[in-house]
């Protein structure tokens, strides 16, 4: 008796500006493939544009079998997929997992902040951690925040994962 292998996600790698592409060619090919996009705020001619991209530039992810490898690599806007050492990189089912909460309809809505411009707070993460500071700016598409740190009588700026400050 041959037992059935469960299918497992990939990551895949587009050619330049093609994960759109790909992921539709995967799709139309069986294989289930998702490209977790972001809206950001871009400067586009001087003008600040609300954009939607891909949140990993130049790779989505494939949920397949080994045996459909080849289709994948061969699928239309793929490069490869991604391997180390004997073959393709297995993405963990509770990263994916997280990748999926966060979707609606394939944007990633990015947890709300409630942080203003020059309000202090307090990093709970990290060598840092419990130490004050006043918050900057949101650095868009990152998930990350500068803060500026004052330490030995001058100031530091920083740049922090937004999940790794509260309110103080």
């Amino acid at each position: 008796m041959s037992e059935q292998v469960e299918a497992e996600w990939y990551v895949v790698r587009t050619k330049p500006h093609q994960e759109a592409v790909a992921e539709s060619s995967l799709l139309r090919g069986g294989i289930e493939a998702v490209c977790p996009r972001i809206k950001e705020r871009r400067v586009i001619r001087r003008k600040i544009q609300l954009v939607i991209g891909p949140l990993f530039p130049g790779y989505l992810f494939a949920k397949s079998h080994p045996s459909q490898w080849r289709m994948i690599q061969y699928a239309r806007g793929v490069r490869q997929l991604v391997s180390f050492g004997a073959g393709p990189v297995i993405v963990s089912p509770e990263i994916m997992e997280e990748i999926f909460r966060r979707l609606q309809r394939g944007v990633v809505v990015p947890e709300s902040t409630t942080f203003t411009r020059g309000s202090v707070v307090r990093i709970t993460e990290g060598p840092l951690q419990g130490i004050e500071a006043v918050f900057e700016r949101e650095l868009s598409g990152q998930q990350r925040a500068m803060l500026l740190l004052k330490m030995l009588a001058s100031q530091v700026r920083v740049v922090l994962d937004l999940r790794s400050i509260v309110n103080a």
